[in-house]
């Protein structure tokens, strides 16, 4: 039985869904494909390998096509979060996914989703270094997330402990800043994730406005002066012709098209 690369990385999820990441090795994959273990060696070289694969299936799972790229006239920063989100939710959704996630390599098939994506955010003002660790942190965000409430599910079960480390908060009286916070928050950790991203995003929102702000004057013509030859003049984009209550100069027209994702405006 010929097994292609897909079917070997569906039945490696399948497994992992079923028995984490302790329970995936490349001998039950192949039990699960109705093979021997040695024919898989045909499509990975290693377990780590099998991981990056199943890494790349896992993310792309997550993304749906409408958060791929912003929406016509949809501001960058809404994109960026509920694409951010949808990966987010997607992890949730398999056991030991942010181990799977963890340390993975891109694969030669992501590279153009890779490159779109950062094309978008250099389009916007970010430079590329800035894009792709604006990328990276966003993901480790994810991936750090997802790990906490993965590992907190598999923690064996202290009830003596947390039962009387609720009354000792419930009362208030030794810890009243901590009793405080502890009643704001999400048990299942969406909150928290949430209120990292609004951060996260705003931070690169201030970034950005950062870059825009320090980019040099663009050059634009002085408008004629009658009997002269008049040398051009460098005029700040927002500044308007003196003297009349001109049309915004062309260097705004460029900082508003900018404003949107990959060059629409948001």
């Amino acid at each position: 039985m010929a097994v292609t690369r897909e079917q070997l990385v569906d039945a490696a999820i399948e497994v992992l869904d079923e028995s984490g990441l302790a329970g995936l090795t490349l001998r039950q994959v192949a039990a699960r494909l109705g093979v021997q273990a040695p024919a898989l060696y045909w499509h990975v070289r290693n377990k780590r390998e099998l991981l990056d694969l199943m890494a790349e299936a896992i993310i792309t799972s997550t993304v749906p096509p409408e958060v791929q790229e912003p929406a016509p006239g949809q501001p960058w920063w809404e994109w960026l979060t509920d694409r951010t989100t949808a990966i987010w939710l997607g992890l949730r959704a398999h056991p030991d996914s942010a181990l799977v996630i963890a340390g993975n390599r891109p694969t030669w098939e992501t590279l153009p989703q890779i490159e779109r994506l950062l094309a978008i955010l250099v389009g916007l003002g970010f430079p590329p270094v800035e894009a792709l660790n604006s990328v990276l942190a966003l993901g480790n965000l994810v991936t750090g997330c997802v790990l906490e409430e993965q590992a907190s599910a598999n923690r064996p079960a202290e009830e003596k402990r947390e039962e009387a480390m609720r009354a000792e908060l419930h009362a208030g009286t030794r810890f009243p800043t901590l009793t405080a916070a502890a009643g704001g928050m999400d048990p299942d950790g969406q909150a928290g994730f949430e209120y990292a991203l609004r951060l996260m995003i705003a931070g690169l929102r201030g970034r950005l406005a950062e870059l825009r702000a320090a980019r040099p004057p663009a050059r634009v013509p002085a408008e004629p002066i009658t009997g002269s030859a008049a040398e051009p003049t460098t005029r700040s984009p927002a500044e308007p012709t003196t003297g009349s209550s001109a049309e915004p100069t062309t260097g705004l027209l460029v900082w508003a098209i900018d404003d949107g994702p990959a060059g629409r405006r948001g």
